[in-house]
């Protein structure tokens, strides 16, 4: 999106139209190369007018951001932070910070009634400094008064910009999603004479692109374009298919089946399948041969039997012999075999290289027939001692430090190595069971006998314990029973004591009870004699029967003592 608000003065009515952005060559957004153009009242506010024009040269708006749309209300820039909470007025710039700010310029007949209208923002009263706004719709006159308005949009062409800008999408926060900013501004006439200072803040060549005191979050760029409008269809899917790849190709990384994810495999190999088992590796040496330099072919063979899986790799020493293999040899016969025929996928053979730094060498390759490096197979004039087939460098991916280049290449030679030091393996470990079993016994046997003379002599320490621990208990109960028995006869002579002074006790009230029972038979005969028994009656038979619970009580509690 392309806008310059461009300053002109309504005394004078020269127009001059802002170069255009270099269009590119399928259809542009909407909003790219438009312009704003504006009529500033110089007369009714100077300050705030010169302060917009010296601005605008210094180039202070060049790429501020439209950080603020509210549809239908007004659009706010002028910002270079991007934030709505900066900005400096040009007398800063020129007399220092005490002149960041400057005063209002309020007019009564400037008011905010008509779209298009430009108005500064003011952090409060007398605060205005670089911010701006463009009211986007007519009659918003609760701005009067409040904010000074120093301008107005002019021309159709720049009411359709502010309509394109009062359309954008935005946040919660009012942002536009996708950012709109002053492309350049130019000044068309400038009544205000330039103060000294300003030759020193215009610079060389007008500035573009995102300024350097933004601080918001980045966003979408006003010039992007979707990849569908830039591309044609196939080329957009292609490009989707290349993109799909190298994700798969990093995730084969990240688990370690390649090496790099950038790594492509060899153009000079070619995969051999459908072999029949008798087919082996010289044949396919000497049948590849007519079509340039083999530097190897190798038959993967399984690892335990080395028989043939019945593919093989075919490694030229040019591209161009390795085409026209391919384009000679796909479905002929071998060995009454009708074989296929492919460049290889495989990038086992650079194993090697990623991981011993080895990514820009090339492979040198070797000799096939005696496996020497220094020559290859056509210049080889005999057999050496060495193996059967070309080995490639040491392989780490799988552990070891001989795989070959391609995994499952083995010969005999190998197979036979390999189970002698098996068997050899096998031979010792059997030795050092039967040497560790030997000691085992010996020791065992030792301490057999170390442990009857410890429980021996245990015993004894157990006896002479137990006899002394016997003694004492036995002092100890005699002396316990000496005890008890002292006890016992003082607790018997205790309870004579008590019985003999119940006894007497009970004597001197049977005594007493003898004596009583003459007084009250004494008694009964006054009372019957002068006619007062019936008044007494039944007061006797109540002490009568309470003298008969007392003895009875008395009879128990002796009965349960002598018991």
């Amino acid at each position: 999106m392309d806008h310059g608000p461009i300053s002109r003065s309504r005394e004078r009515r020269s127009f001059l139209r802002p170069k255009p952005l270099q269009s590119p060559v399928l259809p542009s957004p909407p909003l790219l190369s438009r312009d704003l153009v504006v009529d500033l009242h110089t007369d009714s506010c100077p300050l705030t007018t010169k302060n917009f024009l010296k601005l605008c040269k210094i180039k202070y708006y060049n790429g501020c951001l439209f950080h603020k749309v509210e549809k239908d209300f007004l659009a706010q820039t002028g910002d270079p932070t991007g934030t709505g909470t900066g900005g400096n007025s040009i007398y800063k710039f020129l007399y220092g910070e005490q002149a960041r700010f400057f005063e209002h310029e309020i007019r009564p007949e400037l008011k905010h009634s008509k779209k298009g209208t430009v108005s500064m923002v003011s952090a409060g009263e007398n605060l205005n400094a670089s911010q701006f706004f463009f009211t986007l719709r007519d009659d918003i006159d609760y701005l009067d008064e409040k904010h000074t308005v120093f301008g107005m949009v002019e021309e159709k062409e720049s009411f359709e910009t502010l309509e394109k800008i009062n359309e954008a999408f935005v946040d919660d926060k009012g942002r536009p999603l996708k950012n709109i900013r002053i492309k350049h501004t130019y000044v068309l006439d400038d009544p205000f004479d330039d103060p000294p200072q300003l030759t020193e803040l215009i610079p060389d060549s007008s500035p573009d692109g995102r300024p350097n005191d933004e601080i918001v979050e980045e966003r979408l760029e006003d010039d992007w374009v979707p990849l569908d409008e830039q591309m044609k269809p196939e080329e957009l899917e292609e490009l989707i298919h290349s993109k799909e790849a190298h994700t798969n190709a990093v995730v084969l990384e990240s688990i370690g089946d390649i090496p790099d994810a950038e790594i492509k495999p060899p153009d000079n190999v070619l995969f051999v399948c459908k072999l029949n088992p008798v087919t082996e590796d010289e044949d396919l040496f000497t049948i590849f041969s007519r079509f340039g330099t083999v530097t190897s072919a190798e038959i993967i063979r399984d690892y335990k039997t080395g028989d043939s899986l019945c593919y093989a790799f075919i490694e030229f020493e040019k591209k161009e012999d390795s085409e026209r293999a391919y384009f000679k040899m796909d479905n002929t016969l071998i060995d009454d075999r009708r074989i296929h025929v492919d460049f290889s996928q495989s990038v086992s053979k650079l194993w090697g290289q990623y991981r011993h730094g080895k990514k820009n060498q090339k492979d040198k390759g070797g000799c096939f027939k005696c496996g020497a490096t220094d020559h290859y197979a056509k210049d080889c004039v005999g057999e050496k001692d060495g193996k059967k087939y070309v080995l490639k460098d040491e392989n780490t991916q799988r552990g070891g430090h001989n795989n070959h280049k391609y995994d499952m290449v083995f010969d005999e030679d190998r197979l036979d190595r390999e189970q002698k030091k098996r068997r050899v393996h096998e031979e010792s470990t059997r030795k050092d069971r039967d040497h560790r079993d030997s000691d085992r016994g010996h020791h065992r046997s030792q301490n057999n006998e170390e442990e009857g003379d410890n429980k021996s002599r245990y015993d004894e320490k157990e006896r002479d314990h137990r006899s002394r621990y016997d003694g004492e208990e036995r002092g100890h109960k005699s002396r316990y029973h000496e005890e008890e028995r002292g006890h016992k006869s003082r607790d018997r002579g205790e309870d004579e004591n008590r019985w003999r002074k119940e006894i007497e006790s009970r004597e001197y009230k049977s005594r007493e009870r003898n004596e009583g029972g003459d007084r009250r038979r004494d008694e009964r005969d006054y009372r019957k004699g002068s006619g007062e028994r019936e008044r007494y009656k039944h007061h006797e038979g109540h002490r009568h029967n309470r003298d008969y619970d007392k003895r009875a009580h008395r009879e128990r509690e002796e009965r349960d003592h002598r018991r």
